[in-house]
Order: C-alpha cells, then structure tokens, then sequence
C-alpha cells in the first residue's frame, strides 16, 4: 500500500493517520459536531500539508491509496443519549416483549422508546381493516413525538409477517413524499430468532442511523466532487472495514475504540507482553478493552452499553469520562460526566465560550499542560478562563481554595477511571496498563497506581492510536440465514442464496468472484448450549440435525492484513536530555520545578525519573514521584513504579 489516510472521528478531536510507504506521520484537528464533513475535510487538508508542505487536497486525493474511516459518534451519541426519538410497532402476541426490553436497560429504554410504542393485533395481515390499523399506529407514534419507527415482530414467521407490514407502510407513505417517516425492520438487519436481542439491535441500529448517514454521505458526495479513485472505506467494531453504502449503523459503534484495540494487540506482540489492559482516553469517553490469551476478546452477540445484539462485536466497555467530561460539585463531592463539554465550545481553557470545569482545565492550572505548545502549538491555552471555571464550578460549592479544588478533581477523574478498569477488565501483578488517546498518558501513573498497577506503557502514537491501528485491516461483508430444520439440500440452498448476496456486494468493494475468500459455518443451540462448525463442504454434522433452528453464516472476506514478526525492546541507556523546566502542583510539596523531556527528543534508551513531564506535539504524559521510564528502540515509554 501506498498512500493511505486512517482518520478517528473522536467527540471532541478527530486524529488523522498517515502512513506513506512505511513513513508514518500523524495530526490532529477539532471534531466540528454540527456537520462532521467539515472536520473530515479539514483533516485531509492538514495531512496534504503534512505530506507535501503546503495544503492540496486535490491532489491527495488524486493519489490517496486508502482513506479509512472510524468513530466514536454512536459511543458518544449512546453514552450522552443524544439521537431521535423513537417508536416500536410490535404485535399482540409479543407485548410482553416491552418488560423484557426495561429490564435490559430501562434508563435507554425510556430514553430511546419510552411509552412511543403500538401493539397491533396478532392476526393484523389477515384482517380486511389492517391498512387502516398500520396507518392508525403510525400516526399515533408520530404525533407522540417519534421521528423513526422500528417495526420487530415474533414468531417463526417473523420475516414474512414484517415484509407483508413493509408493503402496507410503503403504499401508504411512499419514501418520495415530504414528511414520510423513516422505518426500519429488524428482519432488514438480522435473522437473529431471539425477539429481545433483534429488537434491541433494530432500536439501537436506528438510533444511530441518522448522524452516521448524514455525515457519510456528504462526505462521500464531497469526495466525488475530487474524483477520488478509491471509495471511503468504514472501519467496523468487527475489526473490519467496507464502503459507506455497506456499512450499518451499530457496527460503528466503537469502531473508533476498535481500532486502539487492534493497535494495542500488535503492541502487545511487538514487545512480547501476554496481559494488558488500555484505557483509551478520548474527550468524551475512556474506552477500556483487554488483551489476554493472545487475542483481543469478541463475542458473537456482541455488547451496546451492556445490551447484548445481535452481531459479533468487540468487548470494550466505554465509560462516560474523558479530557472534556463536565465536572459538577453535588452533594459535597465531585461529579464527573457523563455529558461533555465536547469540541464546541470545548473546555473553558480553549476560550470557545466554555464555562465548565474539566480535568483539562485542571491540568492547564496545576502546571501539566503547556499552554504555548498544546494542541501542536495550534491552540493556546487560557488560564483566566480556566481558573474561573474551576472556582464557579467545584472550588466555591465546596468550600475549598483553587489549589485544593484542582487536587480534588485530579483524584476524582483517576479513581473513576480505575474503578471502571477494575470493574471490567481482569487485573493481576502482570497486567500492563497501556495508556493512549489525546488524554490517556496524562493521568496514567495516577490512574495506574489507583489500580494496583505498577507499569505503564505509552506508545510513541498514542495521539492518533486508534487512526494507527486501523492501518491495517481486511474488507469484508457477512450474512447469515436462520433454517428450521436443517439438512443437506436446505444448506446447500441456503449457502447459494448467500453467495449470491456476497458476490453482489463484495463486487460493489472493488472485487470479483475468486478474488476473495468465502468462510461459512453452522451455529444452533443443543440441549442448551451453543455449538458451532466451520464448513468444509455441504454435509451437516448430526448434532445440527437435531436443532429446532440452525443459523448458517458466511462471510465474504478480502485479506489485506499482513502478519509481521518485528520485535522491539526497552533497555536502559543514556540519562535523558533536559528539554525544560516546568512549575507543577504536587500532591506533596505543592508547586515545584520539574525537568520537562520531548519525546521527539529522546533516543533509544534514554532514561528518567519523577516527578516530570514528558510532552509530544499532541499528548502529555505526567511521570509521578516514585516512577521511573525509559524509552523503547521503538521509540514507545515504558513507566515503572520503583520500588
């Protein structure tokens, strides 16, 4: 590959990625919410000029190889609850389908559905009035607010019931007219026979649609305007990626977090580490997964916020603290998200209109931050601003001077994000935190020694991690069937169908039949637990006879990965270089000078102490009293805690 830009959408920055024939380069530019092209577009303007000297996006786009594409917009969007309001069209038969999805999350549930939900009667197709009963429900639920509808029906013969449901809807309120309302149906998205599951997945799917179609598409159309010669790829939370028209919604969700993921298991294998768990530390949220046994953990029903779906999705848990998260003084304590500031107006520091307190702000004032150089020397700091958002916010309701406020809020955002480490993640005396994102390294040590760990690894990209590791990932479309009944002729007309979908879709991605990899296999649940069987040809194993249903899947893959066999190590050399001093509040001896090291500075080797402050263009990384780093061949920090 030759030139390929990897760019993670972020709720407050959005980190660009630049790999050109083995060189890697990075920047960084301020998320634009309103209107997500606007930052997308800015982003390929500053990495034209990182490449050529001078901003030309025509002509990166010209010769771009690969431009690929993650978010953390549906994260953001779940965690803050910010979407459309929704309707659910379900049938008599399965409304207690409505308990069941409470119970699940009833804060989301209320949040997504609340009471915006339409029961109709269970023999509705058959009746003669049914066209008028689908147009009653709909008018109901839009004229109670909702602006998307979800239709999810029970029953072995829920396909055909909801397909029978789409012609009605379609006649009625055909998509051309003004005002027609979006509907979506979970059989449309999967064949999953767990009515709970799919409903969630249809809900979810639905909630996040909107945003991700919206900025897709401009930024597609845009793109065209250039000519570009190569589609706009999406990385997936599947590891994968593929064209924005065959892209769904919830597999972006985490997609960004996804791809920090993948980055953190090739560096884990670069320096041979077996346990490690990272905290990806964007503005709006902390995105923690784990690497263990050799593999980053996935699940074939994956997790939204705790609510299992339908799809394969990877285990990463996102906490609703992060640089931008609002802190708020309740109740005599410190209150920490999960809404956020984001990039507009951004924290108080910026000088955006911001007026409310964050650990960004706090770490401007206890000296952490630089404000000449932060932000690439792109964005100046304000410490008036600052100080007032810290002093109206936490230091005046809880009695304390500024000094005794900014401890606080240090403390406080440290040990939230080390109770979610320990919440979901398995920590041992060989766990190894790896810190990354914009905000990650600055409070790692903290966030570590809350842990109960004692080494802490930042790597050399830890601004743009996430962008750096969907560098390299496989282009792929997947498809499942549900077959009661199972046996060789019903397989046979099963798998055919679905290569038929494959071939059509991986042929829009750029590929024809025999120029990629086709991987079927057979899932059914047997006396209560799930089997699975990778195919080799058409036979079906005894056991899947006996199911009462047998999920068949395909997925149609183009492999781009490549396996490398690099090996880096942190040895101890020189005593680092003194890049500058810096005046730092410290929990002990309040404000003192500390030696500040520049990471582009440094060499293999090169060795330090705390308390200090090792900074790059875009992220810094506070070395606390009693920790020790050196500095990789890789060019990567290793932190220990001595002693």
């Amino acid at each position: 590959m030759g030139l390929q830009i990897n760019i993670d959408n972020g709720g407050t920055l959005t980190d660009i990625c630049i790999l050109n024939d083995g060189l890697v380069n990075k920047t960084k530019v301020l998320t634009t919410p309103y209107d997500l092209s606007k930052c997308f577009f800015e982003g390929l303007q500053k990495a034209s000029g990182v490449i050529y000297g001078e901003p030309n996006v025509a002509r990166l786009l010209e010769e771009v190889d690969l431009i690929r594409y993650s978010t953390t917009q549906g994260t953001n969007a779940i965690c803050e609850r910010k979407g459309p309001r929704l309707g659910l069209i379900i049938h008599g038969a399965t409304k207690d389908i409505m308990v069941s999805l409470a119970e699940h999350d009833p804060e989301l549930y209320a949040a997504l559905v609340g009471n915006r939900v339409a029961i109709l009667a269970d023999d509705l197709m058959q009746r003669d009035d049914r066209d008028n009963l689908i147009v009653k429900a709909i008018n109901e639920l839009t004229a109670a607010g909702a602006n998307r509808l979800v239709v999810s029906f029970g029953g072995k013969d829920f396909i055909e019931s909801e397909a029978a449901f789409k012609k009605v809807a379609l006649r009625k309120y055909p998509r051309h007219l003004l005002g027609a309302v979006p509907i979506l149906y979970g059989s449309d998205l999967s064949a999953d026979t767990h009515l709970a599951r799919r409903t969630w997945t249809a809900l979810i799917n639905s909630f996040l649609h909107p945003a991700m179609e919206n900025f897709l598409y401009n930024a597609e159309n845009r793109l065209r305007s250039y000519r570009t010669k190569n589609p706009l790829q999406i990385f997936r939370n599947d590891g994968d990626s593929s064209r924005v028209a065959k892209s769904i919604a919830i597999k972006t969700y985490s997609s960004g977090p996804r791809g920090g993921m993948e980055g953190m298991k090739t560096f884990a294998k670069l320096y041979g580490f077996s346990d490690v768990v990272a905290i990806d530390i964007g503005g709006t949220t902390t995105d923690i997964g784990q690497f263990l046994n050799d593999t980053v953990a996935e699940k074939r029903r994956g997790n939204v916020e705790g609510i299992t779906v339908s799809f394969p999705l990877c285990e990463i848990i996102s906490a609703g603290v992060g640089g931008s998260s609002i802190f708020r003084a309740h109740e005599g304590r410190i209150v920490i998200g999960p809404e956020s500031v984001g990039a507009v107006p951004g924290p108080a520091c910026f000088g955006r209109g911001g007026k409310e307190a964050t650990i960004t702000d706090a770490s401007l004032l206890s000296g952490i931050l630089d404000p000449t150089s932060y932000f690439g020397g792109d964005l100046a700091l304000d410490a008036e601003r600052a100080a007032a958002a810290v002093e109206q916010n936490i230091a005046k309701p809880l009695g304390l001077d500024l000094e005794d406020a900014l401890q606080q809020m240090q403390y406080a955002y440290e040990e939230k994000v080390a109770v979610e480490l320990h919440r979901t993640t398995s920590i041992s005396d060989q766990t190894i935190l790896l810190a990354f994102g914009g905000a990650g390294p600055l409070n790692a040590c903290g966030v570590a020694e809350k842990a109960g760990i004692d080494t802490v690894a930042v790597p050399k990209m830890a601004a743009v991690f996430s962008a750096y590791g969907i560098g390299e990932c496989d282009i792929s479309q997947h498809y499942a069937a549900t077959v009661h009944g199972i046996d060789e002729s019903r397989l046979k007309e099963t798998i055919a169908a679905l290569k038929t979908k494959a071939a059509r879709d991986m042929y829009a991605e750029g590929f024809a039949e025999g120029r990629y990899e086709l991987r079927a296999r057979l899932v059914a649940t047997v006396d209560g637990r799930e089997i699975s069987h990778f195919l080799t040809d058409a036979a079906v194993p005894a056991p899947f006879k006996k199911a009462e249903h047998v999920e068949v899947e395909l997925k149609a893959v183009k492999v781009l990965r490549s396996e490398k066999d690099k090996q880096a190590s942190f040895k101890k050399g020189n005593k680092a270089s003194l890049h500058s001093n810096r005046t730092l509040l410290t929990k002990r001896k309040g404000r003192i000078e500390v030696p500040v090291y520049n990471l582009n500075e440094m060499k293999t080797g090169d060795y330090g102490v705390g308390p200090a402050i090792i900074e790059e263009d875009f992220f810094t990384c506070r070395v606390l009293d009693g920790w020790s780093f050196v500095i990789s061949d890789a060019g990567d920090i290793l932190l220990n805690k001595r002693g």
